[in-house]
């Protein structure tokens, strides 16, 4: 293992070359072009033997990862925002034919109107697809992310593509000191790909992503949910084997000074470390606070209900918004309380989204002020640091 100084998109490639996949689709957009760039680097001067396709756009490079993989082949790609929702339909093929496809998404406002900066809408808008989602708090938890994806997409009860997902610019363009594992400790913890099951052969003709009528459709979506509910169990074991090997603890939801909290924040992503500062200042002052963060996303956690239920006030924290209603993850972390009497107060609080910066003083803001206020108002959800005000 070795300290490199690199930015969240260096990170993510080089996570990527430690895997050794042989397929690499490449259709570069901003504010994730930096990974296939320095992966063309990899395979150019021979650092990494693998195939590089360039294509003609993001659909092109999910469907090619998809015809390779399908040859059982480990695949890479990487997009964000408008190129992740041109590949919206190709996503379900990719997840229903049960191909471990990895990809990296820089988180990336949608259009319009046009925006290359920071929220979390474009992959929130994936979460139904049947693809794994890990998000990283920072440019370390890129490349270890990455590199846990493949074990647990690959593992035979699992079966399923994953995202890995970091904020643009806050991460992507960062450069950070990063722990870069040694190649013959990947290796070790992630052997070379073998399909689980048949693969296109001319030799031995097949069908895959094949027709399916009703008396078998409901089926196949079955075998999906399981296969989701099985990578809860699957990631946890991963985690657990990646720290024996590399000495770095992952949960699906990392807690920081929860136990004696009355105030719990929820979030995910890059925010989490300003969140954290967040905690202990306000902690300074007397204000018993504390931070779940969510790395997994799909398949949900439902360990964020017992982390957060003896809470008096859950602040959920949401970087997108889910127009007409509340935040993505407000609603999700709503319904896992559903069936349980005793519960926290849960406030929505919209924030950073099109790549503002959220601060210490919202945090401050949230806490001190906001939080106060929500009994009274009644509100679902407020907006925070709003020109003109919520």
């Amino acid at each position: 293992m070795v300290k490199k100084v690199i930015e969240g998109q260096q990170a993510i490639a080089t996570g990527v070359k430690l895997c050794r996949p042989k397929v690499i689709a490449s259709y570069p957009i901003t504010p994730s072009t930096h990974v296939p760039e320095m992966l063309s680097k990899f395979v150019a001067n021979g650092e990494l033997e693998a195939g590089f396709i360039n294509v003609e756009s993001e659909h092109s490079a999910i469907s090619a990862c998809i015809g390779a993989q399908a040859t059982g082949v480990r695949t890479f790609t990487a997009t964000a925002s408008q190129g992740l929702a041109l590949m919206h339909e190709v996503l379900y093929i990719a997840a229903g034919m049960r191909l471990p496809i990895v990809m990296s998404v820089a988180n990336r406002a949608l259009s319009a109107p046009i925006n290359i900066w920071c929220d979390n809408n474009d992959s929130m808008a994936e979460r139904d697809t049947g693809w794994l989602q890990f998000y990283c708090e920072n440019a370390q938890e890129a490349i270890d992310l990455i590199i846990q994806a493949y074990k647990i997409a690959e593992n035979k009860e699992v079966l399923l593509p994953a995202m890995v997902i970091i904020d643009a610019y806050n991460l992507t363009h960062t450069m950070e000191v990063v722990d870069v594992p040694s190649q013959e400790d990947v290796d070790k913890f992630q052997p070379p790909y073998k399909p689980v099951y048949a693969y296109l052969d001319p030799d031995r003709p097949i069908t895959q992503g094949s027709f399916g009528t009703p008396e078998y459709y409901m089926e196949f979506k079955y075998s999906q949910q399981r296969a989701m509910e099985n990578a809860k169990k699957v990631i946890d074991d991963v985690f657990e084997e990646f720290e024996k090997i590399f000495g770095r603890k992952y949960e699906k939801v990392e807690c920081y000074k929860t136990s004696d909290a009355e105030i719990i924040l929820l979030c995910l992503g890059s925010m989490s470390g300003t969140a954290k500062e967040a905690v202990d200042r306000l902690r300074e002052k007397g204000i018993k606070v504390g931070l779940a963060k969510i790395t997994v996303f799909r398949p949900f956690p439902e360990e964020v209900v017992e982390v957060t239920k003896n809470a008096r006030v859950l602040a959920i924290l949401d970087r997108n918004i889910s127009l007409g209603y509340t935040g993505v993850l407000r609603t999700e972390v709503a319904s896992a309380f559903v069936n349980l009497s005793k519960r926290p107060l849960i406030a929505n609080f919209i924030v950073g989204l099109g790549g503002r910066d959220v601060t210490l003083e919202d945090f401050y803001e949230i806490v001190e002020r906001k939080i106060p206020e929500f009994k009274k108002t009644k509100r679902l959800v407020e907006w925070i640091n709003v020109k003109g005000g919520a």
